[in-house]
C-alpha cells in the first residue's frame, strides 16, 4: 500500500489532490486541521493522509508497506497501524500515575487520615457527587491494611474509581449480516465526526465493508459533510428524508458488515424533535444505539440529557469533547446513576485518531488525575 500526504485550503481540494496522485481507488486513513503559514498570513489548512492498496486490491507484505512523509522520510505501514491500534485500544498502566502529594510519599511519618481528607478534597475539585466520594472513602478505609504511602491511596483509589464504571466492547468483526448501529444526542455534541472516526477505524483496522445512512436533513450543511467524508474514504452513504424509507435503505446495503445512521442533533428538551427522529429508528432494527454526548456539560446537564434520551434505549454513551474539559468526574457520575456502560472517548477533531476504546482502567485513572495520558 503506498501513503502520502496532501495538504491543501479544503477538504475538497486536498481528497483532488489525493486522486490525481493515487487514483480513485484510495482511501483517507486520517484528516486534521492544520495551522501552515500562506501568502496571507498563517490559516488553517486540511491535512490528509491517504492511501492505494496494489492492483490486486491485497495488502502487500509488510516490506513492501512504506508512508511517503511530506520530509521525503518513509515508515512502515504496518507502523501505521499498529500506532492508530495503540492510539484507540488502550492497556492498563499505571506506571505513570503521578501521586496527589510527591512530598507525603516521602514522608517517614505517612498519615492515612490526611490522606483521607486530602483525597476527598481532591475528587470534589474533579467534580465527582458526594455519595460517590463516600463509596470511595469507604473502599479506602476498608483497605487500610493495604495502604503503606500515597502511592497506594492513589492506586486504591483509580481501583475504587474504576470498579464503578460499566464500558461495553464494541464487536467489529465480519458476520452473516449488518450490523446496524445508530447515534443519537444533543445538538453540537460531535455525532457525525464520530461517526466518522468509527467508520473509518472500522474499515481501516478491522477491514470491514462499511455503509452510512444520514437522517440528518435538517441541520444546514450535515449531509455535505458526510458525503465529502464518504467520497474521500470510499465509504458508500445514503439520505432517509422519510422513515418510510429506512427499511429500503438498510436492505440497498444487505452486502455491508456494518451500517452508521447519523441522526440530528436534538435539544433533549424538544419532544417533538426527539420523536421524529425515533420514528426514523423504530421502521429497522438496531443492533446499537450510542447516545453521544459532551464532556464539557455539567453533571445536572448530562444527567438531564441521559433521562430524556430514554425512550430510544440506547445501550451506550460516547463521551466527546474531552480535550476541552476541564474535569472528568461527571462522566462517573452519569454512568454510576444511570447503570449505562461508556463505549468511546473521543478528545479531538482528528480522523480517525482523537477517540478511544473505553477502559474502565483508563477512564479512571484519566477522572482522578484531571488528564487524558496514555
Amino acid at each position: 500500500m503506498q501513503i502520502k500526504k496532501f495538504i491543501a485550503p479544503t477538504l475538497k481540494e486536498a481528497t483532488n489532490k489525493m486522486k490525481e496522485a493515487l487514483g480513485n481507488d484510495s482511501i483517507i486513513l486520517s484528516t486534521r486541521i492544520i495551522e501552515s503559514d500562506t501568502a496571507a498570513g498563517f490559516g488553517k489548512m486540511f491535512e490528509l493522509t491517504a492511501g492505494v492498496e496494489d492492483d490486486m486490491g491485497l495488502i502487500p507484505s509488510t516490506n513492501q508497506l512504506q508512508l511517503t512523509e511530506s520530509n521525503n522520510n518513509t515508515k512502515n505501514f504496518s507502523d501505521e497501524l499498529n500506532r492508530l491500534t495503540n492510539k484507540i485500544y488502550v492497556q492498563k498502566n499505571f506506571n505513570d500515575l503521578t501521586s496527589h502529594n510527591k512530598n507525603i510519599i516521602q514522608n517517614k511519618h505517612f498519615s492515612f487520615e490526611q490522606e483521607l481528607n486530602e483525597i476527598n478534597q481532591l475528587l470534589e475539585l474533579r467534580e465527582i457527587q458526594k455519595p460517590l466520594i463516600n463509596s470511595i472513602i469507604d473502599y479506602l478505609k476498608e483497605n487500610k491494611s493495604l495502604i503503606k504511602t500515597a502511592e497506594d491511596v492513589d492506586n486504591n483509589t483509580v481501583a475504587s474509581i474504576a470498579s464503578m464504571i460499566p464500558t461495553s466492547e464494541f464487536e467489529l468483526i465480519k458476520r452473516n449480516n449488518p450490523k446496524v448501529v445508530a447515534f443519537v444526542g444533543p445538538t453540537g455534541v460531535g455525532k457525525t465526526t464520530c461517526i466518522a472516526k468509527l467508520a473509518l477505524i472500522s474499515k481501516i483496522l478491522h477491514n470491514l465493508n462499511v455503509g452510512l445512512i444520514s437522517i440528518d436533513t435538517y441541520r444546514l450543511g450535515a449531509i455535505d459533510q458526510l458525503r465529502i467524508f464518504s467520497e474521500v474514504s470510499n465509504i458508500d452513504l445514503l439520505v432517509a428524508y422519510e422513515p418510510e424509507e429506512m427499511p429500503r435503505l438498510i436492505k440497498s446495503f444487505k452486502d455491508k458488515d456494518i451500517i452508521f445512521i447519523d441522526t440530528a442533533g436534538r435539544s433533549q428538551k424538544n419532544t417533538e424533535s426527539l420523536t421524529e427522529t425515533k420514528n426514523f429508528l423504530s421502521t429497522i432494527k438496531l443492533d446499537e444505539i450510542f447516545l453521544v454526548l459532551s464532556a464539557t456539560n455539567t453533571t445536572k446537564n448530562l444527567f438531564d440529557a441521559a433521562e430524556r434520551f430514554k425512550p430510544f434505549n440506547y445501550h451506550s454513551f460516547i463521551f466527546t469533547k474531552l480535550d476541552e474539559a476541564v474535569a472528568f468526574g461527571n462522566l462517573l457520575n452519569v454512568t454510576t446513576n444511570f447503570a449505562i456502560p461508556v463505549s468511546f472517548l473521543a478528545n479531538g477533531q482528528v480522523i480517525p485518531d482523537d477517540i478511544i476504546a473505553s477502559n474502565s482502567d483508563f477512564i479512571a485513572k484519566m477522572i482522578y488525575t484531571g488528564k487524558i495520558s496514555k
